[in-house]
């Protein structure tokens, strides 16, 4: 069989296993088909599929065909985060300032410490580290990997629930979106590349400049030319972040975080992220799971993912029950605001597929990595459906 052949067999597979998973298992309450794409791209990836039938594995995802995947799970999630950066509600944030940065500041800095906790002790293990990290970008980078909460399927999950357009959800929303600038922010400083830093200046000063032209020609548009123009912006942002040295990604965040959600119609916006959810995001959850490595042992990566999950999720819940007694919130609210941040998923994956590209951590921190992900999102919804059940009251609760 030619490439393209073994290519379009790929595909269906990514899109076939998954779905199918989802499907006759009827896994949506606790495992939504975002979650289960993950996880068949662990399945799919060297450590499973590759060790159970290993001349299947090196026929079909051989290097030609990684590498064509590649390109279409880069420009995926390229537009995945930069949604990520337009969904932002950062004018709210302002509006609420002292009770928003209250609880984000306490949401984010416990699991960020609790993270970095966690680091350290991996550190007394040889194997986790990468070749070019040093301590200090492996014990950040861990911590923020805990620290993080992913917007767009927290948005995602508070759909499903009912709650997006409520006061909670719009208070959430102000919560996470204050978080995702400040954890972009400790992902840049992570990058930082101490040889390059006058370029990635020089990066940070062309863009400020860039950006200021970039609103007024947006704002002299009609919403049909701002579609084409956003997406000219995000490849040319993210080019010129990756050539200053700091990562292609980062460049999509700024491009999305310098766009005003209000030049576009909210329901179209929603219409993006679900179609890059459905045509092209899965092909970068294969690509993700096509990074795992095992070879310090399943057992070693299973306990690394379980110190790493107790990092992240109590030291969230931990913030924001602090947040709570600060601002003296009703009994629950802090609980069930809790879990929902602690959703991980997308997010904290494109950053462990950062930190793994720059070699701050191993292939084997990827994948406990990975696995806290997958856990973390999988207890948001059976863990806060029936917290929202007793505390209806508090939905419509204004602050």
């Amino acid at each position: 069989m030619n490439t393209t052949e073994v290519f379009l067999i790929a595909m269906t597979i990514i899109f076939t296993v998954p779905w199918l998973i989802w499907r006759l298992g009827n896994t949506d309450y606790y495992a939504p088909l975002v979650v289960v794409q993950i996880i068949a791209g662990i399945l799919l990836g060297p450590g499973i599929l590759g060790a159970v039938l290993p001349e299947y594995y090196a026929f079909v995802f051989r290097p030609a065909v990684i590498q064509s995947l590649n390109g279409i799970a880069w420009w995926a999630v390229m537009l995945f985060v930069m949604i990520a950066g337009i969904e932002l509600d950062l004018k709210k944030a302002w509006q609420y300032r002292r009770e928003s940065g209250i609880t984000a500041g306490l949401a984010l800095g416990t699991p960020l410490a609790f993270g970095c906790l966690a680091a350290l002790l991996m550190l007394t293990v040889d194997g986790w580290i990468g070749p070019k990290a040093m301590t200090w970008q492996f014990v950040l980078g861990i911590g923020m990997a805990c620290a993080v909460t992913a917007l767009p399927i927290l948005i995602l999950f508070m759909e499903k629930l009912d709650i997006l357009r409520q006061p909670m959800g719009q208070r959430i929303l102000r919560y996470a979106s204050l978080d995702d600038i400040a954890i972009w922010g400790v992902l840049a400083l992570i990058l930082m590349d101490w040889e390059r830093v006058g370029r990635q200046a020089g990066f940070m000063g062309v863009f400020v400049i860039a950006a200021w032209g970039y609103h007024r020609l947006m704002a002299a548009l009609q919403e049909r030319d701002r579609w084409y123009v956003v997406l000219i912006w995000l490849a040319v942002i993210a080019f010129a972040a990756d050539w200053a040295g700091l990562h292609f990604m980062v460049g999509a965040f700024l491009a999305g975080a310098s766009t005003e959600a209000e030049w576009f119609d909210q329901a179209k916006m929603d219409q993006l992220r679900h179609h890059v959810l459905l045509v092209v995001m899965p092909v970068f959850f294969l690509s993700t799971g096509l990074r795992t490595d095992w070879a310090m042992g399943g057992a070693a990566v299973f306990i690394a993912a379980a110190l790493l999950l107790a990092a992240s999720v109590v030291g969230k819940l931990v913030g924001v029950q602090l947040a709570g007694r600060i601002l003296r919130w009703a009994p629950g609210e802090a609980s069930l605001i809790g879990w929902l941040l602690q959703t991980k998923a997308l997010i904290m994956i494109i950053f462990a597929n950062i930190l793994l590209d720059k070699q701050i951590i191993t292939s084997e921190t990827f994948t406990a990595l990975l696995l806290m992900a997958v856990a973390s999102t999988m207890l948001t919804v059976p863990l806060v459906a029936p917290k929202l059940a007793r505390l209806k009251a508090l939905m419509t609760r204004r602050v």
